[in-house]
């Protein structure tokens, strides 16, 4: 049987060995200690490449990340952010941000073709380069490149997660311009990842409500879908900045066949929780007051000494007579407290209104008539509560509600 050479005791050690072992312990060390502090300006460098710089300065890509952040600062120290560029350039060739301030001091210098020529470069190395590609948009607008600026908006949009936020508010802006909105509808169908989410933020915008409703139209003509949501915020910002007219003509494209001279949905079939101002709209301003559109009646209820509108409807009726007729069942009010529906006109002024009976499990109808002048082109129409001392507050459920011309007999 084989055995095993014994051990030497430790201090049966030789100093070489010692010195070995001392440097190789030293060397784990030191790799260790670059290993940690590398790791931890990595970690830094976003939120504070000065002080990964600190931590690393060896690293090119950290110095590079510092050369651009002081290179694109108001009142850059421009001599320091070349320094540390070329110094993270020599350490790491690939350091793009070391390239995007490098260039970024070249145009500031003054010289544009040079600029170019870096971004350029650094274009080559990395498209998810952000300052690169943003240099590279407003070069390709500043020379009249619209698909050019469309291509280098794109690749940011798919390489960059926080370039929507940027660059969803300049595109939107960019709508109006034929040339720019007949390019980004080209790239639209495509079918881009980032597509619905810049139609929805266009929706949302609500700052120019009209080209954004011409800019759906042309994409809807173009088989490109917009997501409802968009649709209904432009129709909605079209009634919230007074441009009925316009509003009312989007808002076709979306309920084919509706009638302007009539309330739509008499009988409460809409259920999609996505509404626009022409649609039924639920009014819940009060805690404890609540509207269900169940697809057939339209349920309410409110606590006790608490009224207000609950349930409306913009209009845009012709000037002219109207009848208003409705069912409602599950009502029990007291006499002084009865809900009513009133039609007004956007400034306020009542036009008149029409109240509720009570009602049990049978619906019980109720109507009346109703004048719309000249110098009234929108109304809204709505179901008020009065407040009620009764216990159990109001609630009720309307089967049907109808506005027409009085000399509509259907």
């Amino acid at each position: 049987m084989t055995r095993r050479p014994a051990r030497r005791p430790t201090a049966a050690r030789s100093p070489r060995e010692w010195a070995m072992r001392g440097g190789l312990a030293a060397a784990a060390l030191a790799l260790g200690y670059v290993s940690t502090t590398r790791t931890l300006a990595y970690a830094l460098v976003k939120g504070d490449p000065e002080r990964a710089f600190a931590l690393s300065p060896n690293d090119g890509r950290v110095a590079g990340a510092l050369a651009q952040q002081i290179a694109g600062s108001e009142g850059a120290d421009r001599s320091r952010a070349d320094r540390l560029a070329r110094r993270a350039l020599a350490a790491e060739p690939l350091a793009v941000k070391a390239l995007t301030a490098l260039a970024i001091d070249t145009q500031i210098a003054g010289d544009t073709p040079a600029a170019r020529r870096l971004f350029v470069h650094s274009d080559a190395l990395s498209r998810r380069e952000l300052g690169t590609r943003l240099w590279l948009i407003e070069d390709a607008v500043a020379r009249g490149d619209v698909p050019g600026a469309l291509r280098h908006y794109d690749i940011a949009l798919r390489t960059e997660p926080t370039a929507p936020e940027l660059l969803f508010p300049v595109l939107t802006q960019a709508i109006a311009e034929p040339a720019i909105s007949a390019g980004l509808l080209d790239l639209l169908r495509t079918r881009p990842p980032w597509r619905d989410g810049f139609l929805g933020h266009v929706g949302a915008a609500g700052t120019a409500p009209a080209d954004s409703a011409r800019f759906f139209e042309r994409a809807a003509a173009r088989g490109i879908p917009v997501p409802e949501m968009a649709r209904i915020s432009v129709v909605n910002a079209l009634v919230g900045s007074g441009a009925y007219d316009l509003a009312w003509n989007y808002y076709r494209s979306l309920r084919p066949g509706v009638d302007r001279r009539i309330a739509r949905d008499p009988s409460f079939e809409n259920q999609s929780d996505v509404r626009a101002p022409f649609d039924w709209m639920p009014i819940l301003n009060v805690a404890g007051v609540s509207v269900d559109i169940d697809g057939g009646a339209a349920q309410f209820a409110a606590p006790p000494v608490v009224g207000g509108p609950i349930l409306q409807q913009v209009q845009l009726l012709p000037p002219g007579r109207y009848r208003l007729e409705g069912e409602v069942s599950d009502l029990d009010q007291s006499p002084d407290a009865r809900a009513y529906w009133q039609l007004a006109c956007t400034s306020g002024r009542e036009l008149g209104r029409v109240e509720l009976p009570n009602a049990s499990e049978r619906a019980v109808g109720f109507g009346g008539d109703l004048t719309v002048g000249g110098d009234c082109p929108a109304q809204i129409l709505r179901l008020v509560l009065r407040p009620t001392s009764n216990v159990g507050g109001t609630a009720g459920r309307l089967e049907r509600l109808s506005l027409r011309p009085a000399a509509d007999k259907r």
